[in-house]
């Protein structure tokens, strides 16, 4: 099999690029010459499938890039995953001018946003190193080391059509390499195929908390399970919420548990004891993290994007030397901690009462009227290169700090609003316990009383900025129409109406013209 240097948009055309040597924080690379054929190396091959989560190329921080796209960190897998849940949404806007920023901000979207063809190709990439590891890994099948990576190589694929799925609705669909251009397959159909598939796989995977650390474990995929059902509405049009309400029962019963302190979470140890941190319990919540090390896995897409992009000069030292003054908090956003005045101060969460409150004020306006000036809004000082323990990072300019992209704070919400919404509580335990044991850990006053619109305030408390607002809204029909408002919703300084159509991010115009079996999502 001959491998291409580079991944091509295309689905017509990918092949692996293949250059990690033996862990996903290891970055020394070997040059692959496309003339030669290349010998399957399992580890590789394996480690890729992880690293292309958290890495942008084979050469850090830049250069080599896994896809053929210009600025190879600003379309990186998280970054533009994060641009496209974030940006539209009633928590965050960004300053910067570059016109993928400034179309998420006012919710434009076309088909030729750069944002968008790094999302799929960043996802189509993981989806077609996994279809290689699989394919080159079928004969040693039986083997049980490669049968539990083979688990984790289909877990992570599933997690990368999830994405595809929620994003883009009907979407290519290919369980092969090979040179034929690919079918497009309804979004319930394989909403179908991602059930049946963690069905499949979840019995092979190691139990909770037994995989070694940053590899995924059946937790991760109870976790997408619950995840996969709480938005089976939006999915399919049949709501799933006693199947949403078990699976997260099932994380919550899994041995993972809250970190003992919110802040933790967002630290350049929070990877515990990995780190050499004997203070940082955060493991104990975060089931599947996207490593970042600032030696060994530097990038421009992953932790430094959302530390940077929040800070500037006079801000509490944050611990790199980058600060890029860009996204910061609608009005929205700090008015679910905030509904009266906000006081001017360094840290808000004092104020607040609220550990979760991670803000600044200081020399900062709560409205914005100009979404170019980054001082124009309340500033959110939520991710840090600065480690619980106060011993000093890797690096200065590349975080430590790791992606918690799935941890168990989320089980709880989940089980929360599936009960609100109609399942059966299991054990007893109500949703207004499992909202209140979240707030808990986060010291805010415990509730007396849940509705769906104060669970998905308490969604927006808990994980604002880490990704997945969007989600939230659509599932909620607060996305588009004007049922839900906020500042600069559309554009609109006061916030406008959205047409529905907006609810599904449409395919990218290069995918379309390379790939005649594919129909763009209506009204775009």
């Amino acid at each position: 099999m001959k491998i291409k240097k580079k991944f091509h948009l295309y689905l017509a055309s990918l092949f692996v690029a293949i250059g990690l040597r033996s862990c996903v924080q290891d970055l020394d690379i070997q040059p692959i010459d496309p003339s030669i054929v290349q010998t399957f190396n399992e580890t590789e091959v394996f480690t890729k499938v992880y690293a292309a989560w958290a890495l942008s190329g084979q050469q850090g921080p830049a250069g080599n890039n896994d896809i053929e796209i210009d600025d190879e960190g600003r379309f990186s897998l998280y970054r533009t995953l994060w641009v496209t849940q974030q940006l539209p949404t009633d928590e965050t806007v960004c300053a910067w001018g570059d016109i993928e920023i400034v179309t998420m901000n006012r919710s434009a979207f076309t088909s030729t946003n750069p944002a968008f063809k790094g999302l799929y190709a960043r996802l189509y990439f993981v989806v077609t190193i996994a279809n290689h590891y699989l394919e080159a890994t079928q004969a040693s099948a039986d083997d049980a080391t490669i049968k539990t990576k083979r688990a984790e190589v289909r877990y992570l694929r599933a997690l990368a059509y999830y994405y595809l799925m929620d994003v883009f609705g009907n979407v290519p669909f290919t369980t092969e390499v090979k040179a034929d251009a690919p079918t497009q397959i309804k979004r319930a159909d394989l909403y179908a195929w991602i059930e049946t598939e963690l069905k499949e796989l979840e019995p092979v995977l190691s139990a909770p908390k037994q995989a070694p650390y940053y590899r995924v474990d059946q937790a991760a995929a109870w976790m997408l399970f619950s995840r996969l059902y709480l938005n089976a509405q939006v999915y399919t049009g049949t709501p799933k919420w006693n199947e949403a309400a078990i699976y997260a029962d099932k994380v919550m019963k899994s041995g993972y548990t809250l970190a003992s302190n919110y802040k933790y979470l967002f630290m350049a140890d929070n990877a515990g004891t990995v780190d050499g941190s004997t203070v940082n319990d955060s493991p104990k919540e975060i089931i599947f993290p996207i490593a970042a090390d600032g030696v060994k896995t530097k990038n421009y897409g992953t932790s430094i994007f959302v530390i940077n992009s929040t800070r500037t000069t006079g801000m509490p030292t944050w611990g790199t030397t980058g600060g890029w003054g860009g996204n910061r908090a609608r009005v929205k956003l700090i008015r679910k901690f905030f509904p009266g005045d906000v006081p001017e101060a360094e840290d808000l969460s004092v104020a607040a009462n609220d550990n979760r409150a991670m803000f600044s004020s200081k020399e900062r306006s709560l409205n914005i009227s100009d979404v170019t000036i980054f001082k124009e809004g309340i500033s959110v000082q939520k991710f840090w290169n600065l480690r619980a323990d106060g011993k000093p990072t890797s690096d200065m300019e590349f975080p430590d700090m790791d992606i918690p992209f799935m941890r168990a704070a989320e089980a709880y919400l989940t089980y929360a609003e599936a009960v609100v919404r109609g399942a059966s509580p299991i054990g007893g335990f109500t949703a207004l316990q499992a909202v209140n044991t979240v707030r808990t850990r986060a010291k805010a006053s415990v509730l007396v009383a849940v509705d769906k619109d104060i669970i998905l305030d308490e969604w927006s408390r808990e994980f604002y900025f880490e990704g997945r607002r969007r989600t939230d809204l659509i599932r909620y029909g607060y996305f588009t129409g004007s049922v839900y408002n906020w500042d600069w919703k559309g554009g609109v300084a006061n916030g406008t109406s959205l047409p529905a159509y907006l609810n599904l991010m449409p395919l990218p115009a290069d995918d379309l013209n390379a790939n005649s079996n594919l129909e763009q999502n209506p009204e775009y």
